[in-house]
């Protein structure tokens, strides 16, 4: 009988607290607000999600050409090639 009680105290509390814990979504649909603030990025570096990643993007790295019309969206452009015909942002 005490084991019964104790068990059903522990799922009570657990029940109660819930609630508690539970997220507060924001108004985007699909998007916590932790998510939104997982990834933060350095100084000089612009915070943009392609393809669903969250990344950290500066001039002079490496991307993607076939995600070129993502990376206008945070002011960028994924034209240039280097010697070895890498494309790099700019």
């Amino acid at each position: 009988m005490k084991r019964r009680l104790a068990t059903m105290a522990v799922a009570a509390s657990v029940f109660a607290a819930a609630p508690a814990a539970a997220p507060v979504f924001s108004g985007r649909p699909g998007l916590a607000p932790s998510a939104a603030v997982a990834k933060t990025c350095s100084s000089g570096y612009k915070h943009a999600v392609i393809s669903g990643s969250h990344k950290c993007l500066r001039r002079g790295q490496f991307c993607a050409r076939a995600k070129d019309r993502t990376y206008h969206r945070y002011g960028f452009h994924c034209h240039k090639r280097d010697a070895n015909g890498r494309y790099h942002l700019t």
